[in-house]
C-alpha cells in the first residue's frame, strides 16, 4: 500500500490535524514541519504532494504507538527501513490495542473476512511457516472497519 495512503487513512481515522500529526512524530523523538505533513497527505498529483518514505511511515507509526498506548521505559524504538503491510497492520493493531476479535470485527466491517487463523498468519514472522503477506484489500479493509467503527 501507499505510505501516504495510510497516512491519510490513519489521520481520517483519527481525526488529526496537520499539527496533530506532527506531534506523533514528536512523540518518536522526530522532528518535523507542518508543511511536510501536510505535503505528504496531498494526493499523488498534487504539484506540492511529497512521498512518505517506509522510514518515515515506521517512525510515525512507533509516534502513535508511544501517543495511544504511552512511552515504553529505555530508548525509543527504531524505524525500520522497509516497511510492508504486515508491519503496518501489526503497529496499528498496537497502538489501537486491539485484540484478534476486534481486529477481526474491523476487517468485517471493512469487507473482509478472516477467521482468526488467518488474521494470525499476517503477525506471524516472514521466516514462519505460516506466514502470509497482507495484501492492500485486507489493510485498506481494517482501516475503513476501524472508521465506521469510530462513527458509530
Amino acid at each position: 500500500m501507499i505510505n501516504n495512503d495510510v497516512l491519510r487513512m490513519v489521520r481520517d481515522m483519527l481525526q488529526y490535524d496537520d499539527a496533530a500529526m506532527t506531534d506523533v512524530f514528536a512523540q518518536a523523538e522526530h522532528n518535523i514541519d507542518v508543511d511536510t505533513v501536510h505535503a505528504m497527505l496531498l494526493t499523488n498529483g498534487d504539484q506540492n504532494y511529497q512521498k512518505c518514505e517506509d522510514e518515515l511511515l515506521s517512525v510515525f507509526l512507533n509516534g502513535l504507538i508511544n501517543t495511544l498506548r504511552g512511552k515504553k521505559d529505555g530508548p525509543q524504538a527504531l524505524p525500520e527501513k522497509h516497511i510492508n503491510n504486515n508491519g503496518v497492520f501489526m503497529k496499528l493493531r498496537i497502538a489501537l490495542n486491539l485484540q484478534a476479535d476486534q481486529v477481526l470485527e474491523m476487517l468485517t466491517l471493512g469487507g473482509v473476512e478472516l477467521s482468526k487463523h488467518e488474521l494470525s498468519a499476517f503477525f506471524r514472522k516472514a521466516t514462519n511457516k505460516h506466514y502470509r503477506d497482507c495484501n492492500d484489500a485486507t489493510l485498506v479493509a481494517f482501516l475503513r472497519g476501524n472508521m465506521i467503527s469510530r462513527e458509530g
